[in-house]
């Protein structure tokens, strides 16, 4: 067999192998990176799923509310017995300043009309009885001078200290009469006023908390239009207008 044969035989045998070495190692990469790319796309979706499922469970978390707080009206009228308490129990609190104040206020009222009229009365009652007490001793003294002792309860609102002849003025008895009977009136007015400011709150508690889920529509309109009403056997042909009312 001639030698340039064989030469070019191994030649290509050679040849060959290099081929065939290059094709494995281009299969043996390309398989190695598939693996590698199925991996990570195993480990992504994986991971995609975990965040998908914190995500569905924070929308739920957040689609999740929390119970309408709904106050009961029979609550709220027995809690108003004491005042603020129904307001309070509402969670209308911006309205307490208005009920205390009005308690305050009329507590007040009934405090210095009763006070001036305990002081007034008992002035009233003190001339009327150091009138007579002293007009007894004048006569049992035939028109002398007594020496009389008056009391303070009167004596103390006037300026002048003339009090025998200012004892048996009737002015001064119907003054001191009068200045009684007008703030023993205002006492009293006091006192009705603050029982219907009580009755007031307990019906503020009670509507408040019947009204509190009150949806009112933003669609509230009116519309005036006019009619023109049609003759009859009873009323003749006129012109009117058409109120409607949405809400």
């Amino acid at each position: 067999m001639n030698r340039p044969i064989v030469k070019i035989c191994c030649l290509f045998v050679l040849l060959f192998d290099f081929l065939c070495f290059l094709t494995i190692k281009g299969q043996a990469q390309e398989g190695g990176q598939d693996s590698i790319r199925f991996s990570i796309s195993a480990n992504d979706s994986i991971s995609n799923t975990i965040i998908r499922k914190a995500d569905s469970t924070f929308v739920e978390l957040n689609k999740t509310k929390k119970t309408d707080f709904k106050p009961n009206s029979t609550k709220a009228l027995l809690l108003s017995f004491i005042p603020g308490m129904g307001q309070i129990y509402n969670r209308k609190y911006w309205k307490l300043p208005i009920v205390y104040g009005g308690y305050m206020g009329f507590l007040y009222a009934i405090t210095w009309n009763s006070k001036n009229y305990q002081d007034y009365w008992g002035a009233y009652k003190s001339i009327i009885h150091d009138s007579q007490e002293y007009s007894r001793l004048l006569q049992e003294a035939n028109g002398g001078d007594v020496d009389y002792k008056f009391s303070k309860e009167w004596t103390d609102f006037l300026i002048s200290t003339d009090y025998k002849s200012i004892v048996n003025n009737t002015s001064y008895h119907t003054l001191f009469k009068n200045r009684k009977d007008f703030f023993r009136r205002n006492r009293d007015l006091s006192i009705i006023l603050a029982v219907g400011w009580f009755g007031l709150c307990m019906i503020d508690a009670y509507v408040d908390s019947e009204l509190f889920d009150f949806d009112i529509s933003p669609n509230l309109t009116i519309r005036v239009d006019p009619v023109l009403i049609p003759s009859s056997n009873f009323y003749s042909r006129g012109i009117g207008l058409n109120c409607n009312i949405t809400f």
